[in-house]
């Protein structure tokens, strides 16, 4: 894809709002998108919560592979995760969290990316590494 960053904000933000499920429904938003490069944000709920009043991990995964995904699309083509790890570093509490993912390897059929997950106090809470298989 043959965009400025502009464009491809732009472009990003347009599928974030044609999405549904998951997504949607867990509040994640586009902050910025860049050539594989992404920044997503998510509102922390009472439904975002484990039984013990802290972000629960499947919410702090659900937003890496996301945010991953979207670094990927940022190609123009589409990928789903073909393998995925992530490492819960602290305990994570707040109204808001904030993914940053930064590619480590683009191939032609498989690129790797790295999240970065932080809390509203910029503590990094946990760390993702996410492969995607390019579909088309």
């Amino acid at each position: 894809m043959n965009m400025s960053n502009e464009e491809l904000l732009a472009y990003g933000k347009k599928y974030m709002d044609g999405v549904g499920g998951f997504i949607k429904n867990n509040r994640y938003s586009l902050v910025d998108l860049k050539q594989n490069y992404c920044v997503m944000e998510a509102e922390v709920t009472e439904d975002s919560l484990n039984p013990y009043g802290m972000v629960h991990g499947g919410f702090l995964f659900g937003l890496a592979d996301t945010a991953a995904g979207v670094a990927a699309r940022s190609s123009g083509k589409k990928a789903v995760t073909l393998s995925s790890h992530i490492e819960y570093l602290h305990a994570c509490h707040g109204s808001k969290i904030k993914a940053v993912v930064e590619a480590v390897k683009i191939g032609k059929n498989v690129s790797v990316y790295e999240v970065s997950i932080y809390d509203e106090k910029e503590v990094m809470v946990a760390k993702a590494t996410v492969d995607y298989f390019y579909i088309d």
